[in-house]
């Protein structure tokens, strides 16, 4: 593992999976593949599409192979984008890199499951976040992300979605559905909570190699057993992540993939001339 003295590494979360990724990480991490077939019970690369269950065990290891494939580079700080967070901790050093496809393979079945017992989904406001606030809540929806300074992520049933989408759309903004079939980073993951807990408490951690920002707080992660598990009903605020990274004096943004979605991000939020918060 090589330093890097400027550099913030990137992880990335659900909906950033792209072909050749099996591929990638049977080139670079054959053991993770190996054993993510058997945790799951099926190849989950053909079927990453197919929901939760199968995306987030995929991209956790596709990450951990991109990160192989850079070099195993320690960077001055990195952060995870929601399940990204755990191939940061693991390529931290804070856990063991198959105990962490253990908490990713529990993780997207338990979310699978509120979801589909919860029936709700998401929108992607393409607005201010005031206008999203707004509408969150004459709709009653949750802010689940706060991405970008144009973009914020609402969670919660699709009938009030729709009411969202038509409110946003009504005051001259645009509003995406995104196709996800659940309500992440909502009350609706409440029942993945007790399961993910016990996961978390048969996971041992150690002191990270360098700092991983949480999505959730913008700071360190200090307490992951704790932090990991409020995250599934907590929105993640990149937004205020990628400002945290940049304090660090980063000036090099480097994604493991797979995808491009957080370097995007990252440029859209280095753009804005305001903070996220104070």
């Amino acid at each position: 593992m090589h330093e890097r003295n400027n550099m913030a590494l990137l992880f990335p979360g659900q909906g950033s999976h792209e072909d050749g990724m099996r591929e990638k990480v049977a080139a670079a991490r054959p053991d993770l593949l190996e054993e993510v077939i058997g945790l799951v019970g099926e190849d989950p690369f053909e079927r990453v599409a197919d929901g939760t269950r199968f995306a987030q065990p995929a991209i956790y290891c596709a990450s951990l192979a991109g990160w192989e494939r850079l070099g195993r580079p320690k960077p001055v700080a990195a952060a995870g984008h929601s399940l990204g967070e755990l191939a940061a901790l693991a390529a931290a050093g804070a856990m063991d890199h198959l105990d962490g496809l253990r908490l990713a393979v529990r993780r997207g079945n338990l979310m699978q499951k509120a979801a589909e017992r919860g029936g709700g989904g998401m929108l992607a406001v393409l607005g201010s976040p005031e206008l999203a606030a707004e509408v969150a809540q004459a709709a009653h929806v949750t802010v689940a992300n706060e991405n970008a300074p144009d973009e914020t992520i609402l969670a919660g049933p699709r009938d009030a979605l729709d009411q969202a989408r038509r409110d946003v759309r009504d005051r001259g903004a645009r509003a995406i559905r995104l196709p996800v079939k659940g309500a992440f980073h909502s009350p609706e993951m409440e029942p993945a909570l007790d399961g993910y807990r016990e996961a978390l408490g048969e996971i041992e951690f150690s002191q990270p190699d360098f700092p991983v920002i949480s999505c959730v707080s913008a700071r360190p992660l200090l307490w992951p057993r704790h932090e990991l598990a409020s995250a599934l009903v907590l929105p993640v605020r990149w937004q205020d992540t990628v400002l945290a990274l940049k304090r660090y004096g980063i000036d090099e943004w480097v994604e493991t993939g797979p995808g491009t979605v957080l370097t995007r991000l990252v440029k859209r939020n280095l753009e804005s001339p305001e903070p996220a918060h104070a």
